[in-house]
């Protein structure tokens, strides 16, 4: 399997630099870094019957979308578990 490029949404982007905690958002850009290797990692769900997955990361929720033909993962939101969903 080759390694997958990663693409960030503006707006997810945003969402990280909101973090307050600069340990929490290192955590979650070392968990986006991790998705180029193994883009469906154990514990990768698909609540939403989409072609979206979601990973944890603490209270946090990784929402993100993968094309497998191009080999290329897009963060779409992330957000604490409360509402990345809305």
């Amino acid at each position: 399997m080759g390694r997958y490029k990663i693409f960030i949404k503006p707006s997810a982007v945003r969402e990280i630099e909101r973090m307050a905690e600069e340990k929490q958002r290192q955590r979650i850009v070392a968990r986006i870094e991790a998705l180029s290797e193994e883009p469906r990692p154990s514990g990768c769900e698909n609540p939403t019957g989409r072609e979206q997955y979601r990973v944890r990361q603490g209270a946090y929720r990784i929402v993100y979308a993968i094309e497998d033909d191009r080999l290329v993962v897009y963060v779409v939101k992330v957000g604490h578990r409360s509402g990345p969903y809305r």
